[in-house]
């Protein structure tokens, strides 16, 4: 089949490109929203396989033209924060699959990694769809399991396993796409959605259930936030908070809406007026 590939950078698009050479497919062109900035640009272009094309538009209108001259039978996304339109998922033959690190239909949204830590999951993986015109809600094609969400996780590790999962999975669902397979439709019943974790997040609430707090803490763990860990008043002093331990532990015991969490690890911030909590 003739592959468009869409992803945020040069490691989305190394995972994507491994899984079609696996299966046997030729991507025809690469497609990475040009908000990715100029850093991501170079390292996408320095990964770029000869005689590919690089699509950088600064949103999906026109999409659509643009990837239709490639003559597309399938579109494969990962990581493209987007709601396609209509028009963009008509262009290839067959549809657009999207690469979604989560077991679907649980944790649909941008931070599907994020959340699952976040809500104590024991495990996630990936799930292979087809897209619509909502987030995350199209036919299943493939799914896998089997990353374990461990107390004491590091991001690092478990992102290496998502990609594993990803070059395993992906040409399973090529080969279901290629045969004509629509996809199982998701239980909305069983469904979830969560955006960004936004400014509600960043300071602790020691109101709040330890295990909670805890599980906060350890979403934090992944990065993408301006300080590496919840904002906190512990014994009067603003720190972020970077782990925690549900169990006796060397560390501050704080007192929570159900019992004691004990902070073992944490680093000094400076005071702002706008942070508010309760110790």
């Amino acid at each position: 089949m003739r592959v468009v590939l869409m992803s945020y950078g040069a490691e989305g698009f190394e995972d994507l490109q491994a899984a079609c050479e696996t299966a046997g497919h030729t991507p025809v062109a690469y497609v990475c929203p040009a908000t990715r900035g100029a850093s991501t640009m170079n390292e996408v272009v320095d990964a770029l396989p000869p005689g590919l094309d690089l699509l950088t538009p600064d949103g999906p209108q026109g999409l659509a033209l643009s990837i239709a001259g490639y003559g597309p039978d399938v579109v494969v996304c990962n990581g493209i924060p987007w709601r396609l339109p209509a028009s963009v998922l008509r262009a290839p033959r067959l549809g657009v699959l999207n690469v979604h690190p989560s077991l679907l239909p649980r944790h649909r949204g941008p931070m599907p990694i994020h959340w699952a830590v976040r809500q104590g999951d024991a495990e996630t993986g990936v799930t292979v769809h087809w897209m619509d015109e909502e987030f995350d809600s199209g036919g299943i094609v493939a799914q896998r399991g089997g990353v374990p969400l461990p107390d004491d996780l590091e991001g690092d590790a478990v992102f290496a396993q998502v990609r594993d999962t990803i070059r395993a999975l992906l040409p399973e669902a090529l080969a279901l796409a290629a045969e004509g397979f629509e996809g199982t439709p998701q239980d909305d019943s069983q469904a979830s959605y969560e955006g960004p974790m936004g400014p509600e997040t960043a300071v602790i609430d020691w109101r709040r259930p330890a295990l909670e707090i805890h599980d906060l803490v350890r979403a934090y763990r992944f990065g993408l936030f301006p300080v590496p860990g919840p904002l906190a008043a512990v014994r009067s002093k603003w720190v972020s908070v970077l782990r925690t331990s549900t169990t006796e532990a060397n560390g501050v015991r704080m007192r929570c809406g159900d019992g004691p969490l004990w902070v073992t690890e944490s680093v000094p911030v400076p005071v702002r007026d706008c942070w508010v909590t309760s110790s």
